[in-house]
């Protein structure tokens, strides 16, 4: 089952530090630049079907992904990959890094 969450949804998810997992599929220099709080970098390339299970081996845990914005179609291209390995609870953060900083939320930058 794939669905969207909001900013505000997503904000409290991190506040209120629920049991999810945060994955940016975008490059490393661009997550380097800056990402959402907790989040972790696999990019959607051709190592993501291996390094999504070593970063989230357990399939029904909630994992919210996304990418740049909301013209970014790199979140959706990952949550159809995870759909195929089985992954069972995946949520697309659609306004994506840029969305969340345009609110003024707090980043990290680095990897």
């Amino acid at each position: 089952m794939t669905g969207f969450i909001t900013t505000d949804d997503l904000k409290k998810k991190i506040d209120g530090k629920e049991d999810f997992a945060l994955i940016e599929v975008l490059g490393p220099e661009t997550f380097a630049e800056f990402h959402i709080p907790g989040a972790v970098n696999v990019p959607v390339d051709d190592t993501f079907e291996g390094q999504i299970q070593q970063v989230v081996p357990d399939k029904g845990k909630t994992v919210v992904v996304y990418c740049r914005d909301i013209e970014c179609h790199a979140s959706a291209k990952a949550t159809r990959r995870m759909e195929a390995l089985g992954y069972t609870s995946l949520l697309e953060y659609h306004q994506g890094k840029d969305g969340w900083k345009q609110k003024g939320l707090a980043v990290e930058t680095g990897i």
